[in-house]
């Protein structure tokens, strides 16, 4: 494997690592958006709070790190990507910026402004993963030249780009309904397990069928990317992810929380990893190689070197961090399963 090859990889470590933690996020959102009013849904918004409010800033370190890798090791992938896409890039990075402000705009400025901060937020994480979808999807389909010269509108909203935008949301509306699973069980809110519970299951049914298809999308406008995923290895990251899927699904219905994340991520990490070793050893698929995108032999070293060091430094502090977090041991957080937000 060469050095490029590495960093490509690293690249996708930091892709799972955001469509994971930072899809939660977004899901958290959209289940925040989708609460109503009234009693239950301030328990929901609640237990909402608890689960992301000590993390929700940290998830995104990992769309920082995807954006430093990309732009230092494969510069002109990333000038390509960011010259044709950079409208549903620019509609994503707002969505960032508003959902933040949002979330912490309806804890320090109660009253008023509570109520259309809390619809910020809830919008925003919808709209987010579905341009993020979009920017895949047209990447997929091979509507992003290596020149940088492709069509900054049409690009990202055909069959393809739109249905896995759809797809995004339903996925990270779905992640985040297993995880709130599992902190609710965890905090004995067992109402507030079985509500979300229902909608992890219905959310993953609408999963799978986009999932259908986008699998059609993918056979129509992504042939390439299609065919790397019929086929070995990732035939076997698919059944994999499929696997997966089933046994959360399983341990849902079952009402068991031990194992329920393993599974749900498992799953995610699969899907995300069977599109890299489907679309290897394109960067931009039938148009640009991960070798031919390289940065010097110099600068991918450094880059290997850099992550070695945030393996060691980094990963281990969010690792302690998600862990108080899961605790609610955090200073400065409420620890009672009725504390409706972060005290500031």
């Amino acid at each position: 494997m060469s050095s490029a090859d590495v960093c490509a990889a690293i690249l996708w470590v930091g892709v799972t690592l955001y469509a994971i933690f930072g899809g939660a996020d977004f899901g958290a959102g959209i289940w925040d958006f989708l609460a109503g009013s009234g009693e239950r849904a301030d328990k929901v918004r609640a237990q909402i709070d608890r689960s992301i409010g000590p993390v929700w800033e940290a998830n995104h370190v990992w769309l920082i790190f995807v954006l430093v890798i990309l732009w230092t090791a494969f510069s002109p992938a990333f000038s390509a990507i960011f010259s044709t896409l950079y409208i549903p890039l620019a509609l994503a990075a707002l969505g960032i910026v508003l959902r933040g402000s949002g979330f912490a705009f309806r804890h320090a400025l109660p009253g008023p402004v509570e109520r259309p901060a809390t619809r910020i937020f809830g919008l925003a994480s919808i709209l987010t993963p579905f341009f993020m979808g979009t920017v895949v999807g047209a990447i997929a389909a091979g509507q992003v030249p290596a020149d940088g010269d492709g069509d900054p509108t049409g690009s990202w909203i055909g069959f393809l780009p739109l249905s896995l935008g759809a797809l995004f949301v339903l996925l990270t509306a779905y992640t985040a309904a297993v995880f709130l699973v599992r902190d609710s069980g965890a905090a004995g809110e067992q109402e507030l397990r079985d509500y979300f519970e229902r909608r992890a299951l219905g959310a993953a049914v609408l999963a799978g069928a986009a999932a259908v298809v986008g699998l059609i999308a993918l056979h129509a406008d992504a042939r390439y990317v299609y065919d790397g995923l019929t086929s070995w290895p990732g035939i076997a990251l698919v059944i994999i992810s499929g696997l997966c899927g089933l046994i959360a699904l399983g341990l849902l219905v079952s009402g068991r929380n031990y194992g329920l994340r393993v599974a749900a991520v498992g799953a995610g990490t699969a899907v995300i990893w069977g599109y890299f070793a489907a679309a290897f050893p394109y960067l931009l698929p039938t148009s640009l190689k991960i070798s031919d995108a390289a940065a010097p032999s110099a600068t991918l070293t450094a880059v290997i070197v850099v992550f070695g060091a945030a393996v060691l430094v980094v990963i281990p502090s969010l690792a302690l961090l998600y862990t108080l977090s899961q605790r609610q041991a955090l200073e400065g957080y409420t620890a009672s399963s009725d504390a409706s937000s972060p005290r500031r």
